[in-house]
């Protein structure tokens, strides 16, 4: 059905992605979509299914299957994006994704988040006061960028000076993901540099902890590596880059699609005012409704039927999570924003054991910070001068930049 590969590369498509989920999961649930060249599930149960069985839906082997797709000579020339994708947390299945996950799950356990609360809320009240309310400004610039990136950078050991070097390299790594298919030379060859900086930089980082321990996530995945076979060189630094980029640049997108949503639902922006202990709540329709990760990829590693089609082993499969927060046989009404809502069965942070490690930090971060700008910005409201410019990303949805007035 070529018309429906065009709903998903359309130029709409990433300002509103759902009136396309919407058709592809009444028109075709399980969809093999030529231009991407990978299964698309839209429907709830079935992204569900594959993000619960590693066996079947692997994690390991996506972006190698992408490299065996360039043509020469970029193929020969990407060996470093082929052994930094070989290994770490989101790249690998059982047994080792179990061990490595076991290395930094304390580092994020909910109540050890909890425990750096004044930390985050000092560090916020410190951003906000440098928000010139009286002028339009850049409430990713100004706010949903530093906030989740200098945190992570602190739980890594990195100064917080360098978040913009990190945030360079982050845009870097996300870009190989963006938009699947044909894979673009130029694309992965820039990915493999900014790669090579970034590991460059941690090696600089690693060797200074090294030098003087501390009491961070780094110092434990080096003791972690030093006491033997429990973490290789190559894991440690793959799993830092991991860290870094997924620790920042989904928390700022899911901060400021959410306040997108209130600023186009004033009324509901205006009772979270008047009731700021409902954010939490409220984070989690955000996620629901306009989620910063759309979706979630899998290679199949043995023929499989799912909802009447043969998925052949080998393939790549595309669960997209904004269609399955979507999905009217799980949400009611599910196109309506509503931070009330009791129907929170999204799966914004993954399902199985990839479910986000973030996930704890990610839902102290946000409310925070919009508590805090609820309260530094009463006439809060869109700046007209400044529309909205979405990404052209079907992996990470944002914007490039959330001009506001205060």
């Amino acid at each position: 059905m070529p018309h429906l590969d065009a709903l998903l590369t359309a130029p709409e498509f990433f300002e509103n992605p759902y009136p396309a989920y919407h058709q592809l999961r009444e028109q075709a649930p399980v969809y093999w979509c030529a231009t991407w060249n990978a299964w698309v599930l839209t429907r709830h149960a079935d992204v569900q299914a594959i993000q619960r069985d590693p066996r079947v839906f692997s994690s390991r082997g996506r972006v190698a299957a992408q490299l065996d797709r360039l043509p020469e000579p970029a193929r020969s020339q990407v060996d470093l994006l082929r052994r930094h994708y070989a290994v770490g947390i989101t790249h690998s299945d059982p047994p080792d994704h179990t061990r490595l996950r076991a290395l930094v799950t304390r580092s994020f356990a909910p109540a050890l988040i909890e425990s750096m609360r004044p930390k985050f809320e000092a560090l916020t009240a410190e951003l906000i006061e440098q928000i010139d309310i009286t002028r339009p400004f850049d409430v990713m610039a100004a706010l949903a960028y530093p906030l989740p990136a200098t945190v992570i950078a602190e739980m890594l050991g990195a100064p917080a000076s360098d978040r913009d070097l990190l945030r360079k390299w982050a845009f870097d790594v996300n870009n190989l993901h963006a938009r699947p298919g044909q894979p673009d030379p130029d694309i992965f060859l820039a990915t493999q540099r900014g790669l090579a900086d970034f590991r460059a930089y941690l090696a600089d980082l690693i060797a200074e902890h090294q030098r003087h321990p501390r009491n961070d996530v780094l110092s434990a995945l080096i003791e972690a590596r030093d006491q033997g076979d429990r973490l290789s060189e190559e894991e440690l630094v793959s799993s830092c880059v991991t860290l870094f980029v997924a620790g920042h640049e989904t928390t700022t997108h899911a901060l400021c699609n959410g306040l997108i949503a209130l600023l186009r639902h004033p009324d509901q922006l205006e009772r979270l005012r008047a009731a700021p202990e409902r954010l939490p709540l409220a984070f989690e329709e955000m996620l629901r409704y306009d989620t910063s990760v759309q979706r979630s990829a899998r290679r199949i590693t043995e023929d499989v039927e799912i909802g009447g089609q043969r998925l052949r082993a080998g393939q790549i499969v595309l669960g997209m999570i904004g269609a399955a927060n979507r999905d009217p046989a799980v949400f009611s009404e599910p196109d309506r924003f509503n931070p009330d809502r009791a129907d929170l069965k999204h799966t914004s942070f993954g399902y199985g054991i990839h479910f986000c490690l973030g996930a704890p930090l990610a839902r102290m971060e946000a409310p925070i910070a919009l508590r805090a700008l609820l309260t530094r910005a009463p006439g809060l409201a869109f700046d007209v001068s400044h529309p909205l410019q979405w990404r052209r990303d079907v992996a990470l949805r944002g914007v490039d930049a959330l001009w506001v007035t205060g």
